[in-house]
C-alpha cells in the first residue's frame, strides 16, 4: 500500500523520544532501523527548565546543560554524517524559545518538534506539555514561530486528554504551519484516523509499536508513518517494526531487506527506560 502522504524520512519509522535518555548516541545506535530520530525533550526557558529540574528531584531523567540551544546545536552536529533526519523534541511556555531551537534546527537541516504531549505536573503547571493542547491558541503561536525559521515542524501530541477535541486541535496547528502530526495514541488508536481526516499534515503513529500487527493497525487507520518509544534500544523490536513497515509499503529491494534484517546484537550505546 502507497497511498500515503509522503513523509519526510524513509522509510517511514521513526525513534520517538525519551526525556533524558534520547541523545546523538541513542540516535546513531538505531539508525540502520530507522530513519528519522527526535531527541530529547529538552526544556528551553526557565519556567520548564525549573519544571525538569523538580522532575529530576523526583527521580525523573532530564537534559539539563547550562545552555540549551547549544546542547541542541551540539547533538544535531554529532549527527551530522548518521544515516538519519535528525529532529529535536522541546519544551517551552512561549512561542520565543521554540523559534530560537527552530533555527537551530533549521540551520541543520533538522527537525523541530514542539512538545505538546508530556503530562508531568511540573510541566504543564509551567505551561508546557499537554496543557498546550488545552490551549490551543497558545499552541498555534508556537507553531507559527517554528514554521516561521524555514524548519520542518513536528507537534507531539497525546490522546484520551479530556475536554480536548484532538482532530480540532490538529487541524489549526496544520494551517499555522505543522509539518508532522506524531500522536501518541495511548489506548485510543482509532483517534489517529480521525487526526488523519483533520489534517494535511504527515501523521506519525506512536505508543505501543512492537511488531507487524501494531504496525499494521496504525497503518491501517491511516498514519504515515510509526514511531518507536521505549524499546528503541532493543534491536529485536525494530528489526520487527521496521520488516513491517517495508513490507506495508512495499519496500523490497537488497538494500532495503539487508537494513530490515539489521544487525544480530545490539548497538553501543543503547538505553534502557
Amino acid at each position: 500500500m502507497t497511498d500515503a502522504r509522503a513523509a519526510p524520512f524513509e522509510p517511514r519509522l521513526a525513534l520517538a523520544s525519551l526525556s533524558g535518555r534520547s541523545d546523538a548516541e541513542w540516535a546513531r545506535a538505531a539508525s540502520g532501523f530507522a530513519d528519522a530520530a527526535f531527541l530529547g525533550g529538552i526544556a528551553l526557558d526557565e519556567s520548564t527548565r525549573e519544571a525538569a529540574r523538580r522532575m529530576v528531584d523526583r527521580d525523573r531523567e532530564e537534559f539539563l546543560p547550562e545552555d540549551p540551544l547549544a546542547f541542541v546545536d551540539g547533538q544535531l552536529a554529532a549527527l551530522a554524517d548518521a544515516p538519519l533526519r535528525a529532529g529535536f523534541n522541546v519544551r517551552a511556555s512561549e512561542p520565543e524559545p521554540i523559534r530560537a531551537a527552530a533555527a537551530v534546527c533549521a540551520e541543520r537541516g533538522a527537525i523541530v518538534e514542539i512538545n505538546a504531549h508530556c503530562r508531568q505536573d511540573e510541566m504543564c503547571a509551567a505551561g508546557a506539555g499537554e496543557s498546550l493542547l488545552r490551549e490551543p491558541d497558545r499552541l498555534v503561536e508556537s507553531v507559527s514561530a517554528a514554521a516561521e525559521t524555514g524548519a520542518t515542524v513536528s507537534v507531539k501530541v497525546r490522546t484520551e486528554l479530556a475536554g480536548v477535541d484532538l482532530p480540532a486541535v490538529a487541524a489549526r496547528v496544520d494551517g499555522a504551519g505543522t509539518d508532522i502530526l506524531h500522536v501518541d495514541a495511548m489506548d485510543s488508536e482509532e483517534v489517529v484516523a480521525d487526526v488523519v481526516d483533520a489534517t494535511d499534515a504527515v501523521v506519525v503513529a506512536n505508543n505501543g509499536v512492537r511488531d507487524r500487527e501494531t504496525v499494521r493497525e496504525y497503518l491501517a487507520h491511516g498514519a504515515d508513518a510509526v514511531s518507536v518509544g521505549r524499546p528503541s534500544d532493543d534491536p529485536r523490536v525494530l528489526r520487527r517494526v521496521r520488516a513491517a513497515v517495508d513490507e506495508w509499503f512495499g519496500g523490497d529491494d537488497d538494500e532495503t531487506v539487508a537494513r530490515a534484517q539489521g544487525p544480530t546484537t545490539a548497538r553501543p550505546g543503547g538505553r534502557d527506560q
